[in-house]
């Protein structure tokens, strides 16, 4: 199973960017994505930014990801 990242881009020189995802900052290339600009929201896989997306749907997923993180803390989670 593939997973793509929803993160912003902050720097951007050429097809180098870096992203944030959540406060976490690292490289990914726009060579797939032309039309990527500063400030956009890219899913990132593999070091690629693949794919444009809004703000709300970037907004749901690290939503996911807050929550999946606050379960993993927690003391009262069951192991099957």
């Amino acid at each position: 199973m593939c997973l793509a990242v929803p993160a912003r881009i902050v720097e951007l020189k050429g097809d180098n960017a870096v992203v944030d995802a959540m406060g976490n900052r690292f490289s990914a290339k726009t060579t797939l994505l032309p039309e990527a600009k500063l400030g956009g929201i890219v899913l990132v896989h593999a070091g690629f930014a693949i794919s444009m997306i809004d703000e709300e749907e970037a907004k749901k997923t690290w939503q996911l990801f807050a929550e999946i993180n606050d379960f993993m803390e927690t003391d009262k989670k069951i192991s099957g």
